[in-house]
């Protein structure tokens, strides 16, 4: 059954802001005043919406707090929240999941993206094209300003999410983003890092869900004085990612919660005439099989110079074939979340044991052939092995370990039953859930 499209918010004046930009600190009395002042007659002059700052303060130990205090009585549209615990992504999440706007962003103090993007960046959100949206220092038509170190780190960063995560999105640093409040209600529990890999984190999730993120290429100057330490931000993000992918690996993240709840997908329509998923099955399978055997011959050769062949061998394979079930599980066969992921694994090593058995044959058979083979030889040998473990195996895991399940009489014929959506989230009936957040101060004027 389709589900609905999203929905578009109303141009119109309202008591809860269409958009609720949040900016989190940390000991910021220089900059916080004349920042907030000009993001404030930004919005005011260009913003055809209703809006709110926030300022989430990290605990600050300076006058940041009393700044906050004095912007929030002098700016009708200005709010001021305290957090006494630091982390940027634990305060994104406390000001975001009590927030009545259906538009949630945060950028950085300094602002040194350009604001003419932020009119852009939230579009897409409020027209209902898409769930989340990011601003790209990495695009092409973007213009950037930083030192090389900067440059380097950043690059390099998005380069390790692209190769471990499988991450499309462009730029995960940049602070320039934002998210419908519906989609951040379904998605924010799931994200558990509060400091600096949050952002990271949330992304990942929502791409791996199949929400939709939109990119705007920003012009965006480097802050010399950011507060920023590079190597502890860095260290913390790499052990986000490790953190993440081992999640995603065995299937760990209710992704299903995601899948789907936020618009027609054409995924989940029934088309005639298209054929069935076997071709499609048996290019994933064989990309994935390469890049299984690639992992098991690199693995095998490190481990044969300590151990013997047969037990390289069985290391090698072991290894590689609970990547190759994970994989295949999500990739081949598209099957998400926990849901018999034991199960699965456990199937797969039964398969890996009749994998075992043809290439360690192979092994002995040329052992007893020529007891003293060359390493290439043995490579060589294996490499067959597997293409005939390959073609077995495929069989195997598509008629027992993931079955297509025959859907019960009145059940849709989608792969799975997405979760039911939750109501649009428009001006109009956005419920204020936090009075903390809510003091009404209507602009006047829809503009």
């Amino acid at each position: 059954m389709a589900l609905p499209a999203r929905q578009h918010l109303p141009v119109q004046a309202a008591d809860v802001p269409v958009l609720d930009v949040v900016i989190p600190v940390y000991n910021e009395e220089r900059d916080l005043e004349p920042c907030v002042r000009r993001l404030h007659e930004h919005l005011a002059r260009t913003f055809p919406y209703g809006f709110r700052i926030t300022i989430a303060d990290n605990a600050s130990t300076d006058s940041t707090p009393l700044i906050s205090a004095g912007l929030e009585g002098a700016l009708p549209e200005v709010r001021a929240f305290r957090l006494e615990e630091k982390g940027r992504g634990r305060a994104l999440r406390t000001v975001w999941s009590a927030s009545d706007a259906p538009v949630l962003a945060y950028m950085d103090v300094d602002l040194s993206t350009d604001l003419n993007a932020l009119l852009p960046l939230v579009a897409p959100l409020i027209s209902g094209h898409s769930d989340l949206a990011i601003g790209s220092r990495l695009a092409r038509s973007s213009r950037v300003v930083r030192g090389a170190k900067r440059e380097f780190v950043s690059r390099t960063y998005n380069l390790i999410l692209r190769g471990s995560l499988a991450a499309r999105f462009s730029d995960a640093q940049c602070g320039f983003k934002a998210i419908r409040r519906d989609v951040a209600q379904r998605l924010l529990p799931m994200v558990e890092d509060t400091g600096w890999f949050f952002d990271t984190e949330m992304l990942v999730l929502a791409e791996r869900a199949g929400l939709r993120i939109h990119e705007v290429p920003v012009d965006w100057v480097d802050d010399p004085a950011s507060t920023v330490h590079i190597v502890s931000t860095a260290v913390d993000d790499l052990k986000g990612v490790w953190r993440v992918g081992r999640a995603l690996a065995v299937g760990a993240l209710p992704l299903d919660r995601l899948a789907r709840p936020f618009g027609d997908d054409p995924r989940d329509r029934q088309l005639p005439g298209v054929p069935g998923g076997l071709a499609r099955q048996l290019v994933g399978f064989c990309v994935v099989g390469a890049l299984s055997t690639l992992f098991y011959l690199v693995l095998y050769s490190l481990a044969r110079t300590a151990m013997s062949p047969q037990l390289a061998n069985a290391a090698a394979l072991l290894v590689s074939a609970v990547a190759n079930t994970s994989a295949n599980r999500r990739l081949t066969f598209g099957v998400r979340g926990r849901d018999r992921a034991v199960r699965h694994q456990a199937q797969g090593l039964a398969v890996f044991a009749i994998g075992l058995a043809l290439t360690s044959g192979s092994l002995a058979a040329l052992d007893a052939a020529h007891a003293s083979a060359a390493h290439s030889t043995e490579v060589a040998v294996l490499v067959a092995a597997n293409l005939a473990a390959t073609v077995l195996r495929f069989l195997l895991f598509r008629a027992w370990v993931f079955p297509d399940r025959a859907p019960a009489p009145g059940e849709a014929a989608s792969p799975a039953a997405p979760p039911e959506p939750s109501a649009p989230a428009t001006a109009a009936t956005i419920a204020p859930e936090a009075a903390a957040f809510h003091h009404p101060h209507p602009k006047g004027d829809a503009r």
